[in-house]
């Protein structure tokens, strides 16, 4: 098939420097420089399944494909066609057993399990585990007369051995733990990130239509496992049940539902899993039971089941954006996905496995995991807002067209290379999913079955959307910003600051659209209400046969009770699961982005941290003063240092706000020696610069940067990973002050952790607490919490969160594992 041309929005853009740093850091191998080079070696590597004699068409078809939208997932990009023994598949579930020591129904001890897991993670994949084959706490163990420890307690050695094991290309593995929702120990495993501290893990509950019923009702519930409990808790009322299964206790089930919804509002741990959706849904619950997902839940799978994943940029289908003849491309979209389920397939004949059961499992049902990235973006471009009927229509267009050419080619496919093995195919269209495909489809796989038993499925894209799609919008979700700064780590230990852009905006700019101005149709993930939020997925998740990774945002202030009923929305609506984030004390906000005009924003406005002051007010101003110390070679100086400030009044958005900003920085009289003297003018000038409207932050950025010959200068320390401090070391005396003053103004709250400037909105949310009726700010969140997240690689700071389905850095903005 041949592709059709048309124009790519990303030609019209020169690269970001930071989409450059990324796909150099993590996908171009050897000598690689670009896209282009990244995309050729994984065409010729994917071709290589084909017959000798097609390898060389398939190879321009398949580069025509990544040229024209299609986005392999990570490990596909970073590994096909290289001599790296590393996997092409980014997750897998592997099961674990009750036994120590023993397999017992098929299911690996747990030892066996856990070294099985390491061996994947070590290859590149990410895996998905249930627990709750584990006997409970307290269980009796009769082969060592006994009691058993519990899920939890081997979860942490699981936890340890992802923290020990690297993956390959220096990529962390991911985890995913689950717990049914009926195991006696559900209650620790919901707080065992909160309270044991799983660093490693992503957690969700397993949820039955039986466990939710009993919630919907308020009725009692039992919390039940086929072990023996320990004569302690039989004397405690435990018994068993006429199906064999020994009921350890009986609870309420909406207070169950209370307190694990309750520590996902606090703690942002567990999400929840609907297990039977999931199974009702399968198109193989003719030969497999689906107990676990892969680490961002976007594959439902079986015992070492795999995620062979792709993503297709729907923003390069877009024609005329910005105007009102904007139109998406619908026959390029078939083509490049017909195209994109071959790669796919192809895929799982190339890569190296890890395990001979992962392989064996792939090859009896040829899995994969179609799916596409720029969303949100997209919609900006066609002029569509994400919330709107209009914009949740769109999205589920775009998924039953994926669906039905998805499963074209796949029967087109099994015809010319065989059916999946396990395929039955009158059972296999019994299955929820399967019945809703249109009569041909289901017609045509009845007589001529499909090469792949699922194709579809939406996951996370943080890095792949940076690194090959101009930062287009995650996966599914809208745009969280239009821009941000991320600091970027280097390999000399310095930082790099870098503008990052979400492609649409980037693209508004460049054909001439005023960024102070932005259409009604630029809406970010903070605009939207969680209801919003949740109605995309119900839309979307019925043309999609696995599942999708997707976040419900919900502002700090959100009820709980609003933010409880979600949860019962989403299973009512039939979705396989729910993953929401709360900004909270824990876990911090999400990211800390730039201040930009927003949507709405008023001809007269004028912004007060950019106001000018002519001179010092008269008159009292609230001040700062700080002893500095700091030693060079000629030993300990000390220093006092003043910083004062004022209110300054402004509008923004076309409301009135008030913000606290520095005017005034000067050393107090009396107290400067020869050697010093600099300081006074260095005062004097950021004075001048506070005053005038100019940014602070970059200019004692700039004084950091001052370099002094007659070597280092002490001040300060540094917070090390394991524990305690380290001296910070400056290149001069300058550079220490400049730092001393940017710790004032980040404990002020006028720069944020990193010493970047605070935007307008964060300020004035800041003065207006005491104000109910204030607003709440645009495009802005607040300053995270020091050291309450998974440690960033990259920075070092404590502050990964998990933001559209991918681990960010609030410090940095590192973008790490997407599962």
């Amino acid at each position: 098939m041949k592709l059709n041309d048309f124009p790519s929005p990303i030609a019209l853009l020169a690269p970001q420097p930071i989409s450059v740093d990324v796909l150099l850091e993590k996908y171009a191998k050897g000598d690689e420089t670009s896209i282009d080079d990244v995309q050729l070696r994984v065409a010729r590597a994917l071709a290589q399944a084909e017959p000798a004699d097609r390898r060389d068409h398939w190879q321009e078809q398949f580069l025509h494909a990544m040229r024209s939208g299609f986005v392999p997932a990570g490990r596909i990009n970073s590994a096909a066609g290289t001599d790296i023994r590393a996997t092409l598949i980014n997750c897998f579930v592997q099961p674990v057993g009750d036994s120590v020591s023993d397999d017992v129904d098929g299911k690996p001890s747990i030892y066996t399990a856990l070294a099985r897991a390491a061996e994947t993670m070590r290859r590149g994949g990410g895996v998905g585990y249930d627990f709750s084959r584990i006997r409970p706490k307290g269980a009796m163990v009769k082969g060592t007369h006994s009691n058993a420890s519990g899920p939890v307690s081997y979860m942490l050695i699981f936890d340890q051995s992802c923290a020990t094991v690297e993956s390959a290309g220096s990529r962390r593995g991911a985890q995913m733990g689950i717990l049914r929702c009926d195991h006696p120990d559900v209650l620790e495993f919901v707080h065992a990130k909160d309270q044991n501290g799983l660093h490693n893990f992503n957690i969700s509950v397993g949820m039955t239509d039986t466990f939710m019923r009993a919630v919907e009702a308020d009725e009692t519930f039992e919390l039940v496992h086929v072990a023996e409990p320990a004569a302690s808790a039989l004397d405690a009322g435990a018994h068993q049940r006429a199906d064999g299964k020994w009921v350890y206790r009986t609870v309420r089930a909406r207070e169950l539902m209370d307190e694990i919804v309750r520590s996902t509002y606090d703690h942002a741990d567990p999400g929840v899993v609907f297990l039977d959706r999931m199974n009702e849904e399968n198109n193989l619950h003719y030969v497999e039971v689906i107990e676990a997902t892969n680490p961002c839940s976007e594959q439902s799978l079986p015992d070492y089941g795999c995620c062979c994943l792709g993503s297709i940029d729907l923003t390069r289908f877009v024609h005329e954006s910005f105007t009102a003849a904007a139109r998406f491309d619908w026959p390029a979209f078939d083509a490049v996905v017909r195209i994109a389920v071959r790669m796919l397939d192809n895929v799982l004949d190339v890569t190296f496995w890890p395990l001979p059961e992962q392989q064996r499992e792939a090859m009896f049902k040829r899995r994969v995991g179609l799916g596409f990235l720029g969303l949100g973006s997209a919609l900006v471009m066609l002029g569509v807002r994400y919330n709107s009927a209009d914009g949740v229509a769109f999205g589920a267009k775009v998924a039953q067209a994926m669906r039905d050419a998805a499963y074209w080619a796949s029967i087109a496919l099994g015809e010319e290379k065989g059916t999946f093995p396990a395929l039955d195919a009158p059972r296999y269209l019994e299955s929820g999913f399967a019945q809703r495909l249109p009569t041909d489809i289901r017609l045509a796989i009845a007589q001529r079955g499909l090469r792949n038993s699922h194709l579809l499925s939406i996951a996370p894209t943080g890095t792949i959307s940076l690194a090959f799609a101009d930062n287009a919008s995650n996966g599914i979700e809208p745009a969280f910003a239009w821009t941000y700064s991320r600091k970027k780590r280097m390999p000399d230990d310095s930082f790099q600051e870098y503008r990052v852009e979400d492609h649409a905006y980037r693209l508004y700019r460049e054909r001439g659209g005023d960024v102070a101005s932005l259409p009604a149709s630029f809406v970010s993930a903070l605009e939207m209400s969680a209801d919003e939020h949740l109605q995309m997925l119900v839309s979307v998740q019925p043309f999609i046969d696995s599942s999708i990774s997707k976040t419900v945002n919900v502002p700090k202030d959100y009820p709980f009770e609003a933010f409880r009923e979600l949860y019962a929305k989403a299973w009512k609506a039939g979705l396989k699961g729910l993953a929401t984030y709360r900004p909270n004390s824990v876990t911090g906000s999400v990211l800390s982005v730039e201040s930009i005009a927003p949507a709405n924003a008023a001809a007269g406005d004028e912004d007060p941290l950019r106001k000018q002051i002519e001179s010092r007010p008269g008159g009292d101003l609230q001040g700062v003063t700080s002893k500095v110390e700091y030693w060079t070679g000629d030993g300990k100086k000390s220093v006092y240092l003043t910083v004062n400030f004022m209110l300054v009044r402004g509008t923004v958005g076309g409301r009135e706000v008030e913000i606290e900003r520095p005017v005034e920085f000067f050393v107090p009289a009396g107290q400067r020696d020869e050697g010093q003297q600099w300081i006074s003018s260095n005062m004097r000038l950021l004075s001048m610069v506070a005053r005038s409207g100019g940014s602070i932050a970059k200019a004692l950025a700039n004084m950091r940067e001052v370099v002094w010959d007659k070597g280092p200068v002490r001040h300060g320390s540094v917070a090390k990973a394991e524990g305690g401090q380290v001296p910070r070391i400056h290149d001069s005396e300058v550079a220490a002050i400049g730092h001393a003053l940017q710790e004032i103004l980040i404990r002020r709250g006028f720069l944020d952790a990193m010493g970047a400037q605070m935007p307008t909105g964060a300020l004035a949310c800041t003065n207006d607490a005491g104000n109910p009726a204030s607003p709440a700010p645009v495009h802005v969140a607040a300053v995270p919490a020091p050291r309450s997240g998974k440690q960033c690689p990259e920075c070092g700071a404590h502050a990964l969160r998990k933001v559209d389905g991918c681990l960010r850095c609030e410090h940095c903005h590192h973008i790490g594992s997407c599962g």
